[in-house]
């Protein structure tokens, strides 16, 4: 991407009077960075307990509700991949400043949302730019962090990534339950702001060159419409019964022949904005595979066990909250080591490991049933956190390895981008699958039930009527079929998460992994 070149994670950020940012202001400097990383996967994590209660809210449907979760990530996705072009528009601080400082406005705007359009249009704009946050707060971590130091800024960042689930689940629980689901928006706000004074105190004065770049528009329209036309076939696509509708088609085919036409106009574009060459990296190639693969399956159990949880196994939203919430713990934990691991081992066995260590969780997790106790529920939660943190820092430093160091910011608004579309698509994909499965498990149960006459007179027989002893059934057969959708869910995604662990292995071995030297 041209933006690119003023992205070096070689360079180093001077501050205000032309010195290295050190000591004390590195360290508070990476903390702010990582925390503003922190608050946009925060909002994902935070309003996924919470979709049951928006929908209540605002009188729609829970299917409906996802459209809040689905928006923001599509909308993240169309941002990300511009970060470069932005960047070196505008400088690299400049972009990340006015995306923090309107990722804050929007958060408050969603917060006053009284209706699901509202609420849809203004999670797009919290997502345009939070986009943005996610591949900058990498970037700038690399630029003001000596080179020594980068494993161990990206243990930081891949922190942020990881520890969101703890207080995400429980924050969006305990707040939808306690005061308002307005509130899992509001309060961003005062993070945002105490967020932008620390760059204003940090990093002023510490702007990257710029450079007159002409603007990508086609690039940027075929963007648009393709993404926008693909996660809209996707979203709809239950409700419209997928390819026997006319819209489906249509949406498919737009999809389809505007994300040809992207490619090839990218590819041939003087100053694209998008850099698809990057792609020649065999090592970025197969990182972002494998980082797709697994962060979309990831993700995809983070929107459907809650729930789950809560429609069919009598959950609160804040219950919900606490059994998700354990998936932070070992990666808080394992983390720190990460970095030294990489000096012992090759970073594609680490990632391989990493994402086996997630299949087998989710091989765990189709053992669930309506019977399953609350820290049977936690436990898979609790392993998986090992994993997420043994194969988001080497991944991240396979990928951006394997590019040259103007072609960084490019990489990593790409691989952000592969990973949120993932997770957008995964969101509805799984939700679609995992409703489709939990109705025929049910029908199935339903057309093979024993004495299902002489429950129902044991049931009228206590009192209930003939109607309500057959409410009762039906009840206890959707909560089997539900259960036996989400165990057999879970079996598949064990699969697909074993795909993506041996994908890392087309990669080559990075540059400059080479273990040390004996009594190093």
């Amino acid at each position: 991407m041209a933006g690119a070149a003023t992205v070096s994670a070689a360079a180093e950020m001077r501050g205000d009077e032309g010195r290295p940012i050190r000591g004390v202001r590195l360290v508070l400097a990476g903390v702010v960075l990582a925390l503003a990383n922190f608050i946009v996967v925060l909002d994902l994590t935070i309003a996924n307990v919470s979709v049951p209660h928006i929908a209540g809210g605002l009188a729609v449907s829970v299917s409906s509700g996802t459209w809040v979760i689905t928006s923001y990530a599509v909308a993240e996705a169309i941002c990300v991949p511009l970060t470069g072009w932005l960047s070196g528009r505008f400088g690299t601080l400049r972009v990340f400043t006015v995306s923090l400082a309107g990722f804050g406005l929007f958060s408050a705007l969603c917060g006053m949302a009284d209706t699901l359009g509202a609420l849809v249009l203004f999670r797009i704009g919290q997502g345009f730019c939070g986009g943005p946050l996610m591949p900058l707060t990498q970037t700038l971590l690399l630029r003001i962090f000596p080179r020594e130091l980068h494993a161990k800024a990206m243990a930081l960042w891949a922190m942020t990534v990881v520890t969101a689930p703890i207080i995400g689940p429980i924050a969006g629980g305990w707040i939808s339950d306690n005061w308002s689901w307005h509130w899992i928006f509001f309060i961003n706000v005062p993070i945002v702001i105490l967020l932008l004074f620390g760059v204003l105190a940090l990093l002023r004065g510490a702007e990257t060159p710029t450079r007159k770049l002409p603007i990508d528009g086609i690039g940027l329209v075929l963007l648009v419409i393709w993404v926008g036309a693909l996660q809209m076939m996707i979203d709809l696509g239950r409700e419209e019964d997928w390819f026997s509708s006319e819209k489906i088609v249509a949406l498919a085919c737009i999809a389809a022949v505007f994300f040809a036409a992207f490619v090839i106009w990218e590819l041939t574009e003087k100053h694209p904005i998008v850099d698809l060459k990057v792609f020649r990296h065999a090592g970025f190639s197969a990182s972002t595979l494998s980082l797709i693969l697994a962060f979309g399956t990831y993700f995809s159990s983070v929107v459907i066990i809650p729930q789950w949880l809560q429609t069919s196994m009598g959950y609160t939203a804040t219950q919900a909250g606490y059994a998700m919430a354990f998936a932070g713990v070992l990666a808080v934990a394992v983390s720190p080591v990460v970095p030294r691991l990489m000096q012992k081992f090759d970073p594609r066995l680490l990632v391989f490991v990493g994402v086996s260590w997630l299949g087998a969780c989710s091989f765990l997790r189709s053992w669930w049933s309506s019977d399953s106790t609350f820290w049977m529920i936690a436990m898979p939660q609790l392993l998986q956190g090992a994993g997420v943190a043994l194969f988001m820092v080497p991944l991240t430093t396979i990928s951006l390895n394997a590019v040259t160091p103007e072609e960084t910011a490019s990489a990593a608004g790409i691989a952000n981008f592969g990973r949120t579309l993932a997770g957008a698509i995964a969101t509805a994909v799984v939700t679609t699958a995992w409703s489709n499965m939990s109705t025929g498990q049910g029908a199935e149960l339903a057309a093979s039930l024993n004495d299902a006459d002489r429950v129902t007179q044991a049931l009228q027989e206590q009192g209930l009527s003939a109607d309500q002893a057959r409410g009762v059934i039906a009840q206890l057969v959707a909560e089997q079929g539900s259960a036996l959708g989400t165990t057999h869910l879970f079996a598949i995604a064990a699969l697909v998460l074993v795909a993506a662990a041996s994908a890392i292995w087309i990669a080559p071995r990075p540059r400059g992994d080479a273990k040390p030297e004996a009594g190093h």
